[in-house]
């Protein structure tokens, strides 16, 4: 089973339509903390470590066998409780960031300031020494009309506003949120998004710790849920 912490609601149904398309036989337990991100956004992502901690201790003693987190400013705090937790502890941008990395001249696109420089850092680790350069762009206005419930309105402006890009070779979509507005852009550049990258490598964490005996068809033929 995987868990998945998320600060919105709005993220359960994306990666409950990821798991049927890619991963049918994943278990999904998902996790919606908003206060965590309200509180990161004010304060930094140190002043919910404790709190993101327990909720992934949490979800390891109900049986999680991997969690993933699916809020990039507090991915790097999430990633860090994973020695208490005692199970892999993801963070969904990751693979998105290793991607990025390997590009010369990347652009970072938020629609929440404190998003940027945790992805700007991440995408440095993977770089793994080279220095691509980093160029960042914080979609003004965006964010409200994601918290007032206009879907469509968000993911216009983040559309629009990656087809303003330029000098770039890739466009990093530094929230999970922001992923459906890759296919409204028009730009000929690569745009990343973190959902599905970040759901396979989960997937595959999961089922490394659950052992060989995850997914294994059961006596009557049912599929095994392993340890």
């Amino acid at each position: 089973m995987l868990a998945l912490l998320h600060t919105s609601p709005v993220h359960v149904p994306v990666f409950d339509a990821l798991r049927d398309t890619h991963h049918p036989a994943l278990p999904l337990r998902h996790l919606v903390h908003e206060d965590l991100l309200a509180r990161a956004r004010r304060d930094g992502p140190d002043a919910v470590a404790a709190a993101v901690a327990d909720v992934i201790a949490g979800a390891a003693a109900d049986g999680a066998h991997a969690v993933l987190c699916t809020c990039s400013t507090i991915g790097g705090v999430a990633e860090a409780a994973a020695d208490r937790a005692g199970v892999p502890v993801l963070r969904v941008d990751r693979p998105m960031c290793a991607a990025a990395a390997r590009r010369e001249r990347v652009m970072i696109v938020a629609t929440v300031a404190s998003t940027l420089e945790p992805t700007a850092a991440l995408i440095r680790e993977e770089a793994r020494g080279r220095q691509p350069r980093l160029r960042t762009l914080l979609v003004e206005d965006a964010w409200e009309r994601f918290e007032a419930g206009d879907r469509d309105g968000y993911l216009d402006a983040v559309a629009a506003a990656v087809d303003e890009v330029r000098d770039a070779d890739v466009v990093v979509l530094a929230q999970a949120s922001m992923a459906a507005a890759a296919a409204r852009t028009r730009t000929a550049l690569p745009v990343l998004s973190s959902p599905e990258p970040g759901l396979r490598a989960a997937a595959g964490a999961a089922a490394s710790a659950a052992g060989p005996a995850a997914g294994r068809p059961a006596a009557d033929g049912t599929p095994g849920s392993g340890p």
